[in-house]
């Protein structure tokens, strides 16, 4: 512990000009107290680390020392490709992967490119958890990336409805959609996906398991979201829009069946508007759905669903009256 510490406090002032105590301390998780220490066990070891004294005082690295400890760990290689996502780093436990391996980086930069992360960080970002919902990590997600890192088997215990189920799987990929983690897997023969956050257990098994040289995570994925998107629109709606209707379409129901709808529509009628045949999740989900086109749009079918409109229409007219 204290001598993966000493590495640390070594690439940090190699990769500033001088820090403080309090700035070490606070890098380090440590006291200032244990930072004058560790100061001196480096000098004792023959790194020339200086302390300035003084208000503007602080620590340094004497005579251009370069530290050989530069090489990145497997582990920290990884785990680079991932700073961008701190919050995903967290939850699966690589930050402290992750924040050696930017260190490191930071080292061996020449002194004129030193400032480069930090002038990135200040410009990107990626928040990937949704809005209007608490993100809420798995509690099996840790181990669940170990496997995945790691090429692990696992039996995993997975929650169904009301029921549980036992899997055996190679776990080949994790995927954090709009903050829920899902994990991609192989079951026996066939390839599935599982919320991370619906497992109830899960063993690590011995060994490794072979990976499938074919698999391709991000194609996967959107071959299989591109699906479970399809699967949920069960139900169809026969819809007038005008123009404008027509342009906002895509942003209040799924993009591709919007989209898809509009280019198998007919020429527009006398008034200048188009009727699409809009495939949709059901009808309650349609309803809330268009009722953001306003009168920009007319349910034709089915009647139930054109019901579901009359007495909203009914309803608004009495309220603005």
């Amino acid at each position: 512990m204290r001598a993966a510490r000493l590495i640390k406090m070594v690439l940090l002032l190699q990769s500033r000009p001088s820090m403080t105590a309090a700035e070490l301390a606070a890098e380090l998780e440590v006291s200032e107290r244990t930072v004058t220490r560790d100061a001196l066990a480096l000098s004792e070891a023959g790194v020339p680390v200086y302390a300035d004294r003084g208000r503007a005082g602080g620590y340094r690295l004497v005579g251009g020392y370069r530290t050989r400890l530069t090489g990145l760990a497997r582990g920290e290689a990884e785990a680079l490709f991932l700073s961008g996502v701190p919050g995903a780093l967290r939850e699966m436990g690589l930050e402290d992967a992750a924040s050696a391996a930017r260190l490191k980086v930071s080292a061996a930069l020449l002194p004129s490119l030193r400032d480069a992360p930090v002038a990135v960080a200040q410009r990107f970002h990626l928040d990937a958890p949704a809005w209007y919902r608490e993100p809420q990590t798995p509690e099996l997600l840790p181990v669940v990336a170990e496997a995945v890192w790691d090429d692990r088997p696992v039996r995993a215990r997975y929650r169904r409805g009301d029921t549980e189920v036992e899997r055996e799987l190679a776990p080949h990929g994790l995927v954090l959609k709009a903050g829920v983690w899902y994990l991609c897997a192989r079951a026996g023969a066939e390839f599935r996906v599982y919320r991370v956050d619906r497992f109830t257990a899960v063993a690590l098994g011995g060994g490794r398991f072979d990976r499938d040289a074919d698999f391709d995570l991000p194609a996967f994925w959107e071959e299989r979201a591109a699906e479970f998107a399809r699967s949920l629109l069960r139900a169809r709606a026969v819809v007038r829009l005008t123009e404008a209707g027509a342009r906002e379409l895509p942003y209040v129901t799924d993009r591709a069946a919007a989209r898809e709808a509009l280019e198998a529509a007919g020429p527009p009628d006398g008034e200048g508007r188009v009727t699409v045949s809009l495939p949709v999740e059901s009808e309650e989900v349609a309803y809330g759905q268009l009722l953001r086109l306003g009168a920009e749009a007319e349910v034709l079918e089915p009647a139930s669903l054109r019901a579901l409109f009359a007495r909203a229409a009914v309803r608004m007219a009495e309220l603005y009256r």
